[in-house]
C-alpha cells in the first residue's frame, strides 16, 4: 500500500504516473531518451546499468522492470542480468561494460565518489565520452527514479511474467514516451 492514495492498483511507478500524468510525462521522455537509443551504448547495455544502479538503491520493482527488458535483450545469456546483479566484475560482460558499472556504482553512492582513474579505465576499455556521459546520466536519474518509487511506498508484485510481458511490450512496442501505466 503506497504512502498516500494513488486512486489505483498499479504497481511502482506506473501508479504514481497514473495518479500524476503531468509529471508522468517528462520523466517518460527522460527514460526514453536515456535507455533507447542505441547511440554509443546499447539498449541492453542502457538497461543493465538502469538495473544495476536499481539493484543498488535495492528498488525492487524497478531493478525488476529494467531487468527484465535488459534481459530481454541479452538473448545469448538467459540469466545475464542475474549474473551482473549478483557479481558485476566476474559476469560475462566487456571490460569496458564492467568499467561503466564501476562508474554507475560510485554515481549511486554520490557524484563525487567518481574519480579521474575510473574515467580513464573506461576510456583505456574502449568507452566513449557519449558512453561515459550517458552512463553516469542513467545512473543518476536512476537514483531519482528509485527513491522516488520507494519514497512513496509503492507496490511491487513478485510475479516475474509480469515484468518479462511488461518488458517485451516496451522493447517491441510502447518504448516509454508512449508507455500506458495502465
Amino acid at each position: 500500500m503506497a504512502h498516500i492514495n494513488l486512486e489505483n492498483d498499479l504497481p511502482g511507478i506506473r501508479g504514481l504516473m497514473a495518479f500524476r500524468p503531468t509529471t508522468a510525462h517528462p520523466l517518460n521522455i527522460l527514460a526514453e531518451t536515456l535507455l533507447r537509443s542505441d547511440e554509443g551504448l546499447t539498449k541492453g547495455e542502457r538497461e543493465l546499468i538502469a538495473t544495476f544502479v536499481s539493484a543498488l538503491n535495492d528498488c525492487f520493482f524497478c531493478q525488476n522492470i529494467h531487468g527484465a527488458v535488459a534481459q530481454y535483450y541479452a538473448t545469448e545469456d538467459e540469466n545475464l542480468v542475474q549474473k551482473v546483479k549478483a557479481d558485476y566484475q566476474n559476469a560475462p560482460i566487456s571490460d569496458k561494460m564492467k568499467s561503466l558499472l564501476s562508474i554507475a556504482k560510485n554515481v549511486q553512492q554520490g557524484g563525487k565518489f567518481v574519480n579521474k582513474d575510473q574515467i580513464e579505465k573506461a576510456k583505456k576499455e574502449g568507452a566513449s565520452d557519449i558512453e561515459i556521459h550517458d552512463t553516469v546520466l542513467i545512473a543518476a536519474a536512476f537514483c531519482m527514479f528509485n527513491r522516488y518509487v520507494d519514497g512513496l511506498g509503492t507496490f511491487a508484485p513478485n510475479a516475474p511474467e509480469m515484468y518479462q510481458e511488461r518488458a517485451k511490450n516496451i522493447a517491441e512496442k510502447t518504448g516509454y514516451a508512449n508507455s500506458n501505466p495502465k
